[in-house]
């Protein structure tokens, strides 16, 4: 009896030093990722601590000084953001375009996808290669014709112009990681529902659509963190109703000095999509593994 108590208390005392072992082993991993996470958050902590300094101050010393003498820190830098109407327009401005740039693409993509993943028509396997070969089309080489035809069509500095072209650029990934996330449900379903008298757009919707959220989640952030941070279409196609990274950079040029607004503005604008980030970076894994295999 002593003998066969022993016998499993010897077996937990070895797991546990394996364990022990292999905790050590994935120390130096560990504390290297913990110094890399550091490196990646200071420049946000450190434009944090700036929107929250004196202009003077800020200008004068370094954002580390504040730890030596915290009464510096006001929070009437973040009244200033609001104060300046072109910083407050230029947020609203990349609201619209964001979400504008979100939905229509995603609206057109999911259908153009399941088109081309469950619907046979002739062509179907061109007009895919065709959907991937206009992925590697850079963003650069269709402005200059775009911002001819905008003033042409008098879409230049508008809301609508920025929407749409955005939303060209992106129909090419988007229909690419919707197909071939969609072409991988199961074809017994599909073919079940078809049994069950179900329409090609009841399909869509009942079927299609919810087991996709995954990827269409993804499309979304994906998009959402692009058209928040684009700096290139928005100073290009726009010089009213500019979005956020360019009026930053035209308040930079204009006042240099002006860190009670810059500094503030920028930290509020990197915030969201960091928060989108941290909130939904698992949709991030689900997209790429979607986009990745058929």
């Amino acid at each position: 009896m002593a003998v066969a108590e022993a016998a499993p208390a010897k077996v937990r005392t070895v797991e546990a030093r394996e364990s022990i072992g292999v905790r050590l082993a994935k120390t130096p991993l560990h504390l290297f990722m913990l110094v890399v996470g550091i490196l990646w958050l200071l420049p946000a902590a450190g434009l944090f601590v700036t929107s929250l300094l004196p202009a003077a101050t800020a200008n004068a010393r370094g954002w580390w000084h504040v730890f030596g003498n915290p009464s510096e820190v006001t929070f009437d830098n973040c009244r200033h953001i609001f104060a300046n109407s072109e910083i407050t327009r230029a947020l609203i401005v990349t609201a619209e375009v964001t979400i504008g740039a979100t939905i229509l693409p995603i609206l057109i993509a999911s259908l153009a996808a399941y088109a081309l993943a469950w619907i046979e028509f002739p062509g179907r396997d061109w007009a895919f290669v065709v959907v991937v070969g206009l992925m590697v089309v850079p963003i650069q080489m269709a402005l200059i014709p775009i911002f001819r035809l905008y003033n042409t069509l008098h879409l230049y500095d508008t809301i609508l112009g920025l929407i749409l072209f955005h939303t060209a650029f992106a129909l090419p990934f988007a229909i690419f990681l919707l197909r071939n996330f969609f072409a991988g449900i199961p074809r017994d379903l599909m073919e079940a529902a078809r049994i069950d008298g179900a329409s090609e757009w009841r399909l869509f919707f009942k079927v299609i659509l919810p087991l996709g959220l995954p990827a269409i989640a993804a499309l979304a952030i994906f998009q959402v963190l692009f058209v928040w941070n684009d700096f290139l279409v928005g100073f290009t196609l726009a010089q009213r109703n500019t979005p956020i990274a360019p009026a930053l950079a035209g308040q930079l040029r204009q006042f240099g000095s002006n860190l009670d607004v810059i500094a503030p503005a920028s930290f509020f604008s990197a915030v969201i999509p960091l928060t989108i980030f941290a909130l939904f970076q698992r949709y991030f894994v689900q997209g790429l593994l979607a986009g990745s295999v058929k």
